[in-house]
């Protein structure tokens, strides 16, 4: 079996973003730049389905040539090898037709993605995957139950692939459901399917001589003009600190007369 893991490179969502002064952008100076922590899940299920069922675990990343660390961190997990498509940075349908080439090329078996990026919280490349490639998808796939014990939660997969189906609990308004795709297929990874190991110094020493290809975006031969532009970037407003009320009938009139929640 051939996974196809996708990882994008974002800012530290532990650290405070700063915004330049006219709101165009946001200050990268002196920012650290983790691998997305949705993406992180995605390697650690392709590593627990390949270990069940054999094969390679090919990770891409789109980005400028930096995100060859993230590819590395991911290769130092256990992934075999990595993909560098070199690019500024896209929008959520440009980066799908990126990926549909590549698709093309590798003919994967699955292809598993974080279900957003936390850095613009789009939460579109995949299901836009699914979409262009014609394939079943399977999203915010999740493992809330049917393990018994922490160690059995670190080593089996949450996606279960049976007679050419992968079948994927997934979270929804109402609850808990289960459905089945037929592969290929495209799955996106909620934050409850596992925790991602961390890696080891041998792994860390092998990651270094495993091939990581670089991509020119224009070899793709892709349109990669933006649908989606960000037109400014501004924080959110200043919270206001709480009051002490005096009694209910205070408490009452503030919220009906300043909250208008009554």
């Amino acid at each position: 079996m051939k996974i196809l893991v996708t990882v994008k490179r974002v800012t530290d969502y532990e650290r405070k973003v700063k915004i330049t002064p006219d709101g165009s952008a946001i200050i990268t100076e002196g920012m650290n730049f983790v691998p997305n922590p949705f993406d992180e899940i995605a390697v650690e299920e392709a590593l627990r389905l390949q270990k069940a069922h054999g094969g390679e675990v090919v990770v891409v990343s789109i980005g400028a040539k930096d995100a060859t660390t993230q590819i590395r961190q991911a290769l130092a997990m256990g992934a075999d090898r990595g993909i560098l498509v070199l690019s500024d940075e896209l929008d959520s349908d440009a980066v799908a037709r990126v990926l549909v080439k590549l698709v093309a090329e590798e003919k994967p078996d699955l292809v598993i993605m974080g279900k957003q990026a936390t850095d613009d919280d789009a939460n579109q490349a995949g299901q836009l995957l699914a979409g262009y490639l014609g394939w079943p998808q399977a999203t915010f796939a999740s493992k809330t139950e049917g393990l018994e014990s922490e160690a059995e939660k670190a080593q089996k997969p949450g996606v279960v692939i049976e007679n050419g189906e992968a079948l994927v609990l997934r979270e929804v308004d109402g609850g808990l459901e289960t459905i089945a795709v037929t592969l290929p297929a495209v799955v996106t990874t909620d934050l409850r399917l596992n925790h991602p190991r961390f890696a080891s110094l041998p792994g860390i020493m092998k990651a270094k001589k495993k091939e990581v290809k670089e991509v020119p975006i224009a070899s793709l031969g892709i349109d990669v003009t933006p649908k989606v532009k960000n037109v400014k970037f501004a924080e959110p407003p200043t919270r206001k600190a709480g009051v002490k009320v005096a009694d209910v009938a205070e408490l009452v009139a503030k919220l009906k007369n300043e909250a208008k929640v009554l």
